[in-house]
């Protein structure tokens, strides 16, 4: 509390307390010291802050009012500081009251608090602040506009408002009383004890007036004797509490004993007769002050309830510090051991793989050894050699014979009988040609059959990943008895280098989030038209390929992890823009796999069939809206039949004829002729047929639902058939003597019919 008892100014315990308009207190005579002449031109070009002292830098009548009262300002607070640190000071202040004999003359104004009525110990009200339009006006443009008669300015120092005085200055301010009795009461607390105890003060038993220094009896014996000079000091024992007092009218002085609540002031009973309070309701001063007594207990009730709650909070901050503290010491031991444990793992398996070095090593020479062994025994039992031979005594037995033959030439070139020489000449010859003709292939028989190199190497890649990517996972909060388990994962991110649209498929990737346990992740794309996501993968990778999507569609992607405490929240959207155009060959898994009997090469854009039968042959896409166009060119047309051009769905019959059922659409073409079939019902003949080179397009237009066939870039009729709706693959059927290929990605062209 003694923080609220201290004047913001001096610091010090108030003295005379004053109250300005803005329900702030200053000393009295800290007041006089920051009161200035009010100087409407300083005042307008500071902005409205604090006014300027006078342009020539004397003091001006508030800092002689200042002196007058109180000797020079520089000195003027201490005395009052000192009374109001003194048991004897706290029940007299220093009164104002005859300085506000002209309380009639006062005018308070704040430029801040607009309509602010500032009363003082008498009935009378003081002159009142009313901010007009072109007050205002002035405040928005930061210049103040003081009343008429402004004599002297104060700028509050806590909240900076702006107060002016007439002629009496700060003397006009009302007495806070409120405060003085406080700090009176304050003070005779603290005055009951010694000031001259080194350590535990005593209750004080004696003040001297002239020292202004309390006494307990063994400092005022040891201290303060009653001889010499100090004999003539009077001591008197110290005064309590403040004395009760009551508040009367300073111009009929007679007891307050009303308040008007129209004024808000206190008034005695004169001051309610007079005509100013006519009309007005009144009420007794000690109810109005029961009234508010109440409600400001009421208030206080409520504020201690949260400075309790406050307390108990700071408490279990404080609490939570030492947990804090105990929990990480705790967690470091942990992660040390898991960290050891990790580390022992690494050095046990290291042991198992050097082992397992050994132990190669150990076989590969005992497989030499075991060699050698068994070609002595079978020497030595007369026995066929055992496959494993010696290998190194296969290459010594080589060396040697070859050495002993490069020697046995050189001494034969040194023979000087030519007759003698032509006897083995041509046999020694053909054994060198011979010899250097076997020397590699049987070096390379000879060579070891065990790899003196380990053709091993170690996978750690993995393993090192994983070191990597070893790291906390966030835990869900619970209390102390609960048991710990991992909370709902983070958002992963999406990797935009990772992602890419291919064709009819997208690819999206993603990074784990970090801190979180995840068993699995969600990926979804929405309709490629911004409709509504749908679940396309739920697993534990990281990255998905989505197949059989539209083409020239934007597809936005979002992924999200869980685990069992819940899922976590979606990544942002990533946009993925498939092909215009489709790009796609023939399909042999779906066109009936190995046993169909079709022939696929040329990365399967070409196709043919050695049997008699028709075979389908279906493309890798289907379409299912949009409009695709793509051609086929005859490589190879030799025999009298019809092949069959269109679109099927994916459950149509592979050994028929295209068109031959419900499942698919189609062109069938001969030399001459063709016609368009459905359902086994083949109808509109038009003239006009194919030949090797010849080419044959499909345009699928899914947006008007048609089907339609061009040969040699003409169309062959109108439309073939409409209304088609739902998925189709393009398709094709041949038998023995017909070769195709396939061309894609090729634009629509366009059609002057429909």
């Amino acid at each position: 509390m003694e923080e609220e008892l201290r004047c913001p100014t001096c610091k010090q315990l108030y003295a005379n307390p004053v109250l300005l308009p803005c329900f702030h207190a200053l000393c009295l005579g800290c007041a006089l010291d920051i009161q200035t002449p009010y100087n409407g031109a300083a005042v307008a070009a500071n902005g409205g802050g604090a006014p300027h002292a006078t342009s020539n830098g004397q003091p001006g009548a508030g800092g002689a009012a200042a002196a007058a009262a109180g000797g020079a300002p520089g000195t003027r607070h201490s005395s009052h500081s000192s009374a109001a640190s003194t048991a004897s000071s706290a029940t007299g202040s220093e009164s104002v009251t005859s300085d506000q004999d002209q309380s009639d003359k006062v005018s308070i104004f704040s430029e801040a608090d607009s309509g602010v009525v500032c009363c003082s110990n008498t009935s009378r009200p003081v002159s009142y602040a009313g901010t007009g339009s072109q007050g205002l006006q002035g405040l928005l443009q930061g210049a103040v506009v003081a009343p008429p008669g402004a004599a002297y300015c104060l700028t509050c120092p806590l909240c900076r408002k702006l107060v002016f005085f007439d002629d009496g200055g700060v003397r006009n301010l009302p007495t806070y009383r409120a405060m003085e009795a406080i700090v009176d009461r304050f003070c005779a607390r603290e005055a009951l004890r010694c000031q001259m105890c080194e350590t535990d003060p005593k209750v004080a038993s004696l003040v001297c007036e002239q020292c202004e220094i309390r006494y307990c009896e063994p400092c005022r014996e040891l201290c303060h004797p009653a001889r010499g000079p100090l004999a003539k000091h009077t001591l008197v024992k110290p005064r309590g509490a403040a004395q009760a007092r009551e508040s009367v009218c300073g111009e009929h002085e007679e007891t307050l004993s009303q308040y008007c609540l129209s004024c808000k002031m206190p008034a005695c009973g004169q001051c309610i007769g007079e005509q100013r309070h006519q009309a007005h309701d009144v009420q007794s001063i000690n109810v109005t002050c029961k009234a508010q007594k109440t409600e400001l207990s009421h208030n206080l009730q409520q504020l201690s309830e949260k400075a309790r709650s406050t307390t108990e909070f700071i408490q279990r901050l404080k609490g939570m510090s030492d947990k804090v503290t105990e929990s990480c010491i705790e967690f470091e031991r942990l992660v040390h051991a898991q960290c050891e444990a990790l580390i022992q793992a690494i050095h046990d398996r290291r042991e198992y793989l050097l082992e397992a070095i050994r132990m190669d090593k150990d076989t590969k020479i005992r497989i030499l050894k075991v060699c050698k062994f068994s070609r002595f025994l079978s020497q030595l039992l007369h026995c066929r050699t055992c496959p494993l031979q010696d290998q190194q005594s296969n290459c010594t037995g080589k060396l040697q014979q070859t050495t002993g033959l490069i020697q046995f030439c050189i001494e034969a070139l040194k023979e000087t009988d030519s007759a003698a020489f032509l006897q083995v000449g041509s046999m020694l010859i053909n054994r060198v040609a011979n010899t250097d003709m076997t020397w590699h292939q049987e070096v390379t028989n000879a060579a070891p059959r065990v790899s003196p190199i380990v053709d091993l190497t170690l996978d750690d890649a993995a393993l090192a990943r994983a070191i990597d990517n070893l790291n906390f996972i966030q835990m869900k909060a619970v209390k102390d008895e609960d048991e710990r388990c991992p909370a709902a994962p983070m958002t992963p991110t999406i990797l935009p280098t990772d992602c890419s649209a291919e064709n009819n498929s997208v690819t999206v990737a993603w990074q784990p989030p970090n801190h979180s346990f995840v068993e699995g992740y969600v990926l979804e794309l929405d309709d490629g038209s911004g409709g509504e996501f749908r679940e396309v993968y739920c697993g534990k990778e990281t990255i998905c390929t989505v197949d059989g999507l539209h083409f020239n569609s934007m597809y936005n992607a979002r992924v999200k992890a869980f685990n069992s405490a819940g899922e976590g929240e979606y990544s942002e959207l990533i946009g993925l823009q498939t092909a215009e155009v489709a790009w796609f060959t023939f399909d042999p898994v779906l066109s009936g796999g190995a046993g169909s009997g079709l022939i696929f090469s040329k990365n399967n854009a070409t196709v043919s069939v050695e049997g008699w039968e028709h075979r389908v042959a279906l493309g890798s896409v289907g379409f299912s809206r949009g409009v695709h166009y793509w051609e086929f060119t005859i490589d190879n047309y030799t025999a009298d039949t019809d092949p069959a051009f269109g679109v099927a769905r994916i459950d149509v019959a592979r050994n028929k004829m295209l068109g031959k059922d419900e499942k698919s659409f189609a062109m069938y073409i001969d030399r001459q002729r063709s016609w368009f079939q459905h359902n086994s019902i083949h109808e509109r003949r038009v003239e006009g047929g194919i030949t090797t080179g010849s080419t044959i397009g499909v345009l699928l237009d899914l947006e008007r639902h048609t089907l339609s066939f061009l040969v040699n870039e003409m169309p062959q009729g109108s439309v073939a058939f409409r209304d088609l709706y739902g998925v189709f693959y393009p398709a094709v059927s041949i038998n023995r003597g017909v070769t195709l290929t396939m061309h894609t990605a090729l634009d629509a062209p366009k059609m002057d019919y429909f």
